[in-house]
């Protein structure tokens, strides 16, 4: 059974995360084959203050 892992952001409201489970799904299909019912998404949430980027903290970085 393939498991697709998401990480991102926490803020996502169930809609969105419901889009993207459907297209990660369609996606991995398209270019892999199986069937739907095979394929797992397992989305993982993080805030800002438990993710890096370059040795700096997200949260600690100025808003682009």
């Amino acid at each position: 059974m393939p498991m697709i892992r998401v990480e991102m952001f926490e803020g996502r409201t169930a809609d969105q995360k419901r889009e993207l489970v459907k297209e990660v799904t369609d996606a991995f299909l398209r270019s892999c084959g199986g069937t739907r019912e095979s394929v797992a998404v397992v989305i993982t949430e993080s805030n800002s203050e438990n993710w890096a980027i370059g040795g700096e903290l997200v949260a600690d970085k100025a808003p682009a």
